[in-house]
């Protein structure tokens, strides 16, 4: 009987195989015995303008659903951390109010804040890229207007004010970090302190920093010998430019990394200045064309590649972790769709494909250049206290979780090695880079092979968000080890994993009802499209046909024993 059951299941995948051979179906490849690369997991880091949102109501719930991503740790980066003030609830505005001085003009910390922000990340797992930003302001040289009221009706430059300046005293702003390390290594433990990073700034070449870019290297100086007294083996980096393939942003960060091989140091007098990692941004440029949202993934792979060249280009640095510190479609995380109807994208399954198709080629860009990618920060947490589905650059809603969010989830599926794809794919890495998708859809696939598992993502992505077809897909894995496997299909489209259709269908009510909330809570987890099956692979290969809508995203996870 098991060897007739094989028979009829050969004849039956032999006929699907011609069926699906068609001019309407894509032929996808893949090989698991061919690895490209390992599957680092370069999606696990998160990050927020706002830092007290972390232990707020919302704040903690999104913080414990990272953590429980997969078994890797995940790395959160905030600014403010060392802003003064007490205001935790603005928008692109944080406070931990650090360091203050006395009459004097002596210097008084307090960590309170901080150590609640931290300690809320470590409860959970999650480990802090912690920032030495932004300036106190009785060390900002010119501190008045202090801290900002922006909001998303208002001019973004408004929030430049005096927590943006170099500090009048650079031995002071030393002795803060000194103090702010050794603190942390007494209160957490030297091992732990050595796994986090820590990094200087955030976008010195816009008008997050006021001072010149030698003025950032000064501080940088300063910043790296007293972080590397308190803790020698630390992990310190910079300088979080914006994209490089904008010409300003680009020498900003060549000035830099310069000053770092060869430049003379403000605090040593030596030559060079010690950095473990380098960090820059790159951002999207979505738009409206005709009444609907047109994306521009190429732009961000553009800053990415850039960036990767010139790292590559410092034979002494070209071996260091990088860590995209924003990587993301568009700018601006609570610029909502009053002023940016662009970013309409943002609630559903557009920036659920667009991200699966994003870090896809972020791995591909960086065995390209063959540098040493670490991390691509999604600047994308939770906005406190706002209103349901409201459009801004977040990975949940009011605790309510975003199609966007089950990306993640899914790729905390994948581990061990990235192996080949091939097949019908209409896009290399380099034409999405050079063009974007403006013609034929990306329809491609990332995937994995562990000891006992593997793991195709497919997506179906297009720039512009308009209705089109489902994709038919011939899937073909091949190089299974195991002689049956458990196939386990997720699934992110209009229907599945998708809150916010669920929310819409409720009437989009921004009061709802404690059922309601369970409803929704449910439906923004990561879904199964089918129940789990099992399949015989006597010949070691596995035929699966899949419909894949526009904006889709598709999981398949196959698990075997020896």
């Amino acid at each position: 009987m098991k060897k007739l059951f094989i028979l009829l299941f050969c004849v039956h995948l032999c006929a699907w195989s011609y069926a699906q051979t068609s001019s309407s179906s894509l032929r996808i490849k893949v090989d698991l015995t061919k690895k490209t690369g390992d599957m680092r997991p370069i999606w696990a880091w998160f990050g927020a303008d706002e830092p007290n949102y972390a232990y707020m109501k919302d704040g903690k719930k999104l913080l414990t659903e990272l953590s429980q991503l997969s078994p890797v740790p995940v790395y959160f980066r905030a600014h403010n951390m060392l802003t003064s003030g007490h205001d935790t609830l603005t928008m692109k505005w944080g406070s931990t109010n650090v360091y203050t001085e006395d009459a004097n003009g002596k210097p008084i910390y307090d960590w309170t804040i901080v150590d609640k922000i931290f300690d809320t990340y470590l409860q959970r797992g999650i480990k802090p890229l912690a920032q030495f930003s932004f300036m106190p302001e009785a060390l900002s040289i010119k501190p008045q207007p202090y801290e900002h009221h922006w909001n998303p009706d208002k001019t973004y430059n408004q929030i430049y004010t005096g927590w943006t300046y170099p500090p009048k005293d650079y031995q002071k702003w030393a002795d803060l970090v000194y103090a702010w390390v050794k603190h942390s290594v007494e209160k957490y433990g030297k091992a732990e302190v050595e796994s986090w990073y820590w990094e200087l700034w955030n976008e010195p070449n816009i008008g997050y920093w006021s001072g010149t870019v030698e003025e950032y290297c000064k501080l940088y100086d300063y910043t790296a010998q007293a972080a590397k007294k308190a803790l020698p083996s630390i992990r310190l980096g910079g300088p979080e430019t914006t994209g490089p393939s904008w010409d300003k942003a680009a020498t900003f960060l060549k000035t830099f990394l310069t000053h770092c091989v060869s430049g003379k140091n403000y605090a040593t007098g030596k030559i060079g200045s010690p950095i473990d990692f380098i960090t820059f941004h790159a951002k999207g440029s979505p738009k409206m064309v005709n009444g609907h949202v047109q994306m521009n993934l190429g732009t961000q792979l553009r800053d990415i590649s850039e960036g990767f060249r010139i790292v590559a280009s410092y034979p002494t640095l070209k071996h260091l972790p990088i860590i995209i510190g924003e990587s993301d479609p568009e700018g601006c995380a609570a610029c909502g769709l009053k002023t940016n109807p662009q970013n309409a994208y943002r609630n559903g399954t557009m920036y659920s494909s667009y991200t699966a198709a994003a870090f896809a080629r972020k791995y591909a860009l960086a065995d390209y250049y063959k540098v040493n990618l670490l991390g691509a920060v999604s600047w994308s947490f939770e906005f406190e206290n706002q209103p349901y589905f409201y459009g801004f650059r977040d990975l949940a809603t009011n605790g309510i979780d975003k199609p966007v969010l089950n990306v993640f989830r899914m790729y905390g599926l994948m581990s061990g090695s990235r192996v080949e794809v091939s097949g019908d794919l209409a896009y290399a890495f380099t034409a999405v880079r050079d063009s974007s998708v403006r013609k034929a859809a990306d329809i491609n696939a990332l995937a994995t092979k562990d000891s006992h598992a593997a793991a195709v993502m497919l997506w179906n992505y297009h720039d512009d968000d308009l209705p089109a077809e489902a994709a038919h897909i011939a899937l073909s894995i091949k190089g299974l080890p195991s002689k049956q496997v458990k196939i386990s299909h997720y699934r992110i489209d209009h229907e599945n994993s998708n809150a916010y259709e669920a929310w819409k269908k409720m009437g989009s009510p921004q009061n709802p009802s404690e059922e309601q909330i369970r409803l929704l809570e449910k439906t923004g987890q990561l879904t199964l499209l089918t129940s789990p099956s099992y399949a015989p692979t006597p010949t070691g290969v596995l035929n699966l046909p899949i419909t894949l809508p526009r904006q889709g995203v598709s999981l398949i996870r196959l698990d075997w024993k020896d």
